[in-house]
């Protein structure tokens, strides 16, 4: 006598949910052409880790060029942090981070151009970390503040593993401090009443 597996019907709905987006013309869902250090060296994203940075990148470049196009053309309320450098600082060096970190975890890796890029996406983060510094609540430092130095950290550890070959431990960098230090303030700021995304965004 045989025994049967049984399989949960919601697990399968699931998979299928999953193979049915992964087979839609996204940009970037599926694996391109491996670079040099794709698959070989450990670089390799899975495709469910994919659609949430796609997912990531797409929403928060949206949701922040939508804000600031209200806001420019006078359809959103003016608001006080206009005035201020540090914020102006922030948001323009935040602004191409969010789409230049997803292009750079989508795409083939070890190239010439991924190099470069990798530079520039990490100084941004920097210059970002930075500016936040300067950007206090009520004069103060808030919760968000921690990513600061994790942000500091690491941009460190991602050049340090980037140099010692080390592609996995890259990667982890990588997705840690896009997915982290970069995604949860930007989902913040855009979500928390009276920051200036969030009135530029909604009001």
């Amino acid at each position: 006598m045989t025994a049967t597996a049984s399989t949960d019907p919601a697990s399968t709905d699931a998979v299928r949910l999953i193979d049915r987006i992964r087979k839609l013309p996204i940009p970037f869902i599926h694996k391109k052409p491996s670079g040099p250090f794709d698959a070989n060296s450990g670089f390799d994203i899975a495709p469910r880790v994919r659609m949430v940075v796609w997912a990531c990148a797409v929403g928060l470049t949206a949701a922040t060029l939508i804000a600031l196009a209200r806001g420019f053309t006078g359809m959103a309320p003016s608001h006080g942090a206009t005035r201020h450098i540090a914020i102006i600082i922030h948001v323009a060096t935040v602004l191409p981070a969010v789409p230049l970190g997803a292009y750079l975890l989508l795409t083939r890796k070890g190239t010439k151009l991924h190099k470069q890029l990798g530079k520039l996406w990490v100084g941004l983060m920097l210059a970002t970390a930075t500016s936040a510094i300067f950007i206090k609540s009520g004069g103060s430092f808030s919760f968000i503040h921690i990513f600061v130095p994790m942000t500091y950290i690491a941009s460190y550890k991602i050049v340090a593993t980037a140099r010692r070959g080390d592609m996995q431990g890259h990667r982890s960098e990588v997705l840690s401090l896009y997915l982290g230090a970069l995604t949860i303030p930007g989902v913040v700021s855009i979500a928390l009443p009276g920051r200036l995304l969030n009135v530029w965004l909604f009001w």
